[in-house]
């Protein structure tokens, strides 16, 4: 796999279901993963709701696919995406792949890509189903990206779930790679995250890094390490809190 800059990227946009107003700030951040060579919108753009992608496919040369919906309540345009993710997926002319959607279709998409070895990154909004968030090998939250109006297909209403316990992420984290000295480093402890949760963000958390969400949580102590690597690790009263704890249930049991 190249390095990311250098990997080759197709973006592909369920713009049913994603609103224009995250369009700018989607590819900016695909970018930082790699080129976008391909850069696709799927959606019935007869239908009103879509009327302002339109302006993004001149702005970000975008290349719309016309899918109408055949039948009502069917969602033709996932066909199409995955149809045409497939077929650049033969063409072996790609690295990776970024799908836009918050939909649980693309589920199964995104496991068959990465078994042929091209990397998924999901961008979706927080309520995008779990399945198709841990299928990809990393999932990014639109909301992150900058404000939406909510517009067309982006289901304000829908109840969002809860974020996952910080505090219960960022220990689990420090234990598995740390060393006998308690001692892990901030790349692996991010690594582990990525790999772990693939929704993982500190920018879920209002932070713009995960350093500095480190240091501002009172149970982690952070240093800087050799060179420019920091180093963390759980303050000594919370890891000697976490084992008495956990002796206590043992005798429980």
């Amino acid at each position: 796999m190249p390095e990311p800059r250098d990997a080759r990227l197709a973006v592909l946009i369920d713009a049913d279901n994603t609103s224009a107003s995250h369009a700018d700030n989607l590819l900016e951040e695909v970018a930082k993963y790699g080129t976008p060579t391909v850069k696709r919108a799927y959606g019935d753009w007869t239908d009103q709701h879509l009327v302002r992608w339109r302006d993004q496919f001149v702005k970000q040369a975008i290349q719309p696919v016309q899918q109408f919906a055949y039948t009502k309540g069917k969602n033709a345009s996932d066909s199409a995406l995955i149809i045409d993710a497939m077929d650049l997926l033969y063409s072996g002319n790609l690295d990776a792949f970024a799908i836009v959607s918050s939909d649980s279709d693309f589920t199964r998409l995104a496991m068959r890509l990465r078994e042929s070895g091209a990397t998924v990154y999901g961008l979706g909004r927080r309520k995008t189903p779990q399945s198709f968030q841990s299928a990809c090998d990393r999932f990014i939250f639109l909301e992150n990206l900058g404000a939406s109006d909510g517009a067309e297909g982006e289901g304000t209403d829908e109840p969002v779930p809860p974020l996952p316990d910080l505090r219960r992420l960022m220990t689990k984290a420090v234990e598995s790679t740390s060393g006998d000295d308690g001692w892990s480093t901030m790349s692996s402890v991010g690594n582990y995250l990525g790999k772990t949760e693939k929704s993982f963000d500190s920018r879920n958390y209002k932070f713009a890094k995960l350093s500095t969400l480190a240091k501002a949580q009172d149970y982690l102590e952070v240093k800087s390490g050799s060179g420019s690597s920091l180093q963390i690790r759980l303050k000594p009263k919370a890891a000697a809190k976490k084992a008495t704890a956990k002796k206590s249930a043992t005798k429980k049991q």
